[in-house]
């Protein structure tokens, strides 16, 4: 649980939740799924609790590769709440739980968002891409490989001037916050 002001915040995968079955474990006030094709790969729960008391949940759901909620795949500002689910962004109004947005950031998962200014950068296992606060997607920058390393550690650091992202063969890039790639190393300081 997260802590903001008066309220809790319990976001977390709901990994045995079933569209439309009775039985499903949490009951949600809301869900924002994927109607398009009625599958989704990741399901994330939110719920929120103000002086302890449970007040609101909604539930998530997008298409793409199955993604986890860690450290970095969330955000929590004082008005909106921002979740990495499958291949989306999603933006709920916060303590409401509105969806406010929803972005397809990458075109398979989104790992880890991050707030930079007055924008935010996600990092996308195809993509790193930069989305304003509207969710508007500012560039897309792709590389060989898959943004990711085999131990899935250090893969991607967010400097003062610099997005580094590595790739499933090691590969290094490296962006700077209007999406400029740098491929001389003699560039990187």
């Amino acid at each position: 649980m997260i802590e903001i002001g008066k309220y809790k915040v319990e976001i977390f995968t709901d990994e045995t939740y079933e569209s439309g079955s009775a039985d499903n474990l949490n009951k949600y006030d809301f869900e924002y799924l994927e109607p398009e094709n009625n599958y989704n790969s990741t399901f994330v729960g939110v719920k929120i609790y103000e002086n302890e008391e449970f007040i609101k949940s909604t539930l998530i759901g997008s298409e793409g590769g199955n993604t986890g909620i860690n450290e970095n795949s969330k955000i929590i500002e004082q008005n909106r709440i921002l979740i990495c689910c499958a291949d989306k962004i999603f933006c709920l109004s916060f303590p409401e739980l509105n969806l406010l947005w929803k972005t397809k950031s990458d075109e398979m998962s989104c790992f880890e968002i991050f707030k930079k200014d007055n924008y935010y950068i996600v990092h996308g296992e195809l993509e790193i891409s930069k989305l304003n606060e509207n969710g508007k997607i500012l560039w897309k920058k792709s590389g060989a490989d898959i943004f990711t390393t085999i131990s899935g550690k250090n893969d991607f650091e967010i400097t003062e001037k610099y997005i580094i992202a590595t790739d499933w063969e090691n590969r290094i890039y490296k962006f700077d916050y209007d999406g400029n790639e740098y491929t001389d190393m003699k560039q990187f300081n």
